[in-house]
């Protein structure tokens, strides 16, 4: 696993078409935008008029986004997806053909048409955006392949802002020429590189599209909130979408008032976007190597507080106004304290990349296929009020309680824990997740191998390991990429502190016959119930910890977990793992109770996860125990 890389997926024809046409459609909506900005400039219109294209350009880009998002989720759902990018890449052209006349007639009203329209390409194209991802990425890769969308999408958008306002600059009397023509061709491009993009089978191709968009906007929004887990990583989306929008918005002024840009002059917001945008699409590319290639949500919590920590310190690095004014970036950089002003930019946008990443990966593996455009559609209208309420949210703070930017900063940092807590509250998995994440990163390094070959992408599996220590669910937890439920014997599971993680992990505990035999048997159920939804189970079949790291018999328990599913029609295949290098590692039991308060001998061990080809039929247990035996071999 550790000699994979995401970066491979753009070689690779099922994702890189995908990956250029979402971020052409990023950079091109973007130099439109900018490139208005910029006629309004080159004709010489008054402030106020500017003022109300920026006040009007944004509603009316985002508009469709509430009146259609509905129904372009049942649309993404019933079609075949390359098919509707197709679509929509073909529809872009006719708008920026639309646009194009409008800067080559110099007129205004026809260019906000075009605007309009293209918020409502950009609406139709959203759902199919993210819902692409799972039909087309293995789940190991749903991170990574997330991770790339969002630093394309990041480093998209700021390019496009740099080259549409350059355009004017640059081409002078040229620029409604050279505005048209850039667009067009975007445009054109991507629907070209749109045909290279492999079938994506639809999501519910006997889907009925309902064309009403208020019932059927609150329809896909009560179908987003049916898990908790989900329901709440999309209230994180949005979240990030209102974190980042008060954010940028706050660059213009903050960038002339706080740093001391020249007045008129955009290059020192620009070098600000740009340090928020290259950190977020680091953090982005980041998230696959801290979660080892799972949907680690983990990183949640961790992207969360390293928001607010570094928005807290980038506002006591400069709380007023600038000393020295009229900089560019060279005279900026001269001044003390812009190397922690960089910093805390930096780092504000990485970790956002590890706050949203993961969130957009949990929403898309935990989604059914055939709900998934429409989820998205529902996290469009959602994230399109959180942009709205953040824009108005930043006019009310400074036009009415007369706030300095600075000040909205810090309430921004304080609101973000209390949101970020607030849905932690909600749902403890998300904090529970970066507990056992910050647990086992600090005490093991960890090797997986064969498992991303051979635990199944989908369908119920049972897996079957040694057992070594008190972290070993944590561990195999931490490195498959579909969520897992553990059985574990209920002494363990009910250990201080690590009690509640398993608990919120949703572990089931077992007994003996003898101990609890009414226990014992809620377990069977609860473990034929989940195989039955076609989720994974793990189970140590030696019944309690090694205690002298050699593998134990498999008790039968395992062959009734198997007679079971095959007596109701739903035979699960099983997937021998073992765990080598546990036992002289953490909270095994080769040191006593005493000993493994202390630091042990092998802090920071390496430890392998190895997994071998699923079993089919009903293997017994001493078939099972020889397999996991052979793959654990000497490294105990």
């Amino acid at each position: 696993m550790s000699g994979h890389s995401q970066f491979a997926l753009l070689t690779q024809r099922r994702f890189l078409p995908y990956f250029i046409v979402q971020a052409l459609g990023a950079f091109n909506d973007n130099v439109y935008r900018q490139a208005i900005i910029g006629l309004l400039f080159f004709l010489g219109v008054t402030t106020e008029q500017r003022s109300l294209y920026a006040m009007l350009a944004p509603a009316i880009f985002i508009l469709p986004y509430f009146l259609f998002s509905a129904i372009a989720g049942q649309v993404a759902e019933k079609l075949e997806k390359q098919r509707l990018i197709v679509i929509t890449t073909a529809m872009e052209i006719a708008i920026m053909s639309l646009a194009a006349a409008g800067f080559l007639l110099q007129n205004m009203p026809v260019l906000l048409v075009a605007l309009f329209c293209t918020g409502v390409q950009s609406t139709l194209f959203g759902p199919v955006k993210y819902s692409v991802l799972p039909a087309i990425l293995k789940p190991e890769e749903l991170t990574g392949g997330n991770g790339l969308v969002e630093m394309g999408t990041s480093i998209s958008i700021l390019f496009g802002m740099i080259f549409g306002g350059l355009i004017f600059q640059l081409a002078g009397a040229q620029g409604p020429a050279v505005a048209a023509t850039a667009i067009v061709l975007l445009a054109v491009t991507g629907n070209l590189v749109a045909r290279r993009i492999p079938r994506v089978d639809a999501g519910a191709p006997g889907l009925k599209v309902h064309w009403n968009p208020l019932p059927e906007s609150l329809a896909v929004l009560r179908m987003a909130r049916r898990q908790p887990a989900v329901r709440n990583a999309i209230l994180g989306v949005s979240w990030f979408w209102f974190f980042g929008t008060l954010l940028t918005s706050q660059l213009p002024a903050y960038a002339e008032v706080n740093l001391g840009g020249a007045s008129g002059s955009a290059a020192l917001y620009i070098g600000a976007l740009a340090l928020f945008s290259i950190g977020t699409g680091a953090g982005s590319l980041l998230c696959e190597k801290l979660s080892a290639r799972t949907v680690e949500i983990g990183l949640v919590p961790l992207g969360a507080f390293g928001m607010s920590a570094f928005l807290l310190d980038l506002y006591f690095a400069r709380s007023g106004a600038a000393p020295v004014g009229g900089l560019d970036i060279a005279g900026f950089l001269d001044q003390p304290g812009s190397v922690r002003i960089i910093v805390d930019l930096l780092g504000i946008g990485l970790f956002t990349g590890f706050f949203v990443v993961p969130l957009f990966a949990l929403v898309q593996s935990r989604t059914p296929a055939s709900e998934m455009s429409r989820v998205f559609a529902a996290v469009n209208i959602q994230n399109s009020l959180f942009i709205v309420t953040a824009a108005l949210v930043g006019i009310a703070l400074q036009q009415v309680l007369e706030w300095t930017i600075p000040q909205v900063l810090l309430a921004l940092a304080i609101a973000n824990l209390v949101v970020a807590g607030w849905i932690f509250a909600l749902v403890p998995e998300f904090l529970m997740r970066f507990l056992s994440w910050l647990m086992v990163r600090a005490l093991y390094r960890m090797r997986p191998r064969g498992i991303e070959d051979n635990v199944p992408d989908e369908g119920a599996a049972l897996i079957v390991c040694n057992h070594v220590s008190y972290m070993d669910a944590l561990i195999l937890a931490a490195s498959i990429p579909r969520p897992v439920r553990f059985v574990m014997y209920y002494r363990i599971f009910n250990i201080p502190v690590m009690r509640w993680i398993f608990r919120t992990a949703r572990a089931i505990p077992i007994a003996g016959a003898r101990e609890d035999p009414a226990l014992m048997q809620r377990a069977f159920d609860e473990i034929d119930a989940t195989l039955a939804e076609g989720e994974l189970v793990c189970i140590f079949p030696e019944g309690a910890l090694t205690k002298d790291g050699a593998i134990a018999p498999f008790k039968s328990g395992v062959e009734k977990i198997l007679e079971r599913a095959a007596q109701a029609g739903r035979p699960v295949p099983v997937v021998p793992m073992a765990l080598r290098g546990m036992w002289s590692s953490m909270w095994s039991r080769r040191d006593g109770r005493l000993g493994r308060m202390r630091v042990p001998r092998r802090f920071r061990a390496q430890v392998e996860v190895v997994a071998a080809p699923p079993l089919d039929g009903q293997p017994s247990a001493a078939e099972l125990e020889a397999r996991v035996r052979e793959l654990r071999g000497d490294a105990a």
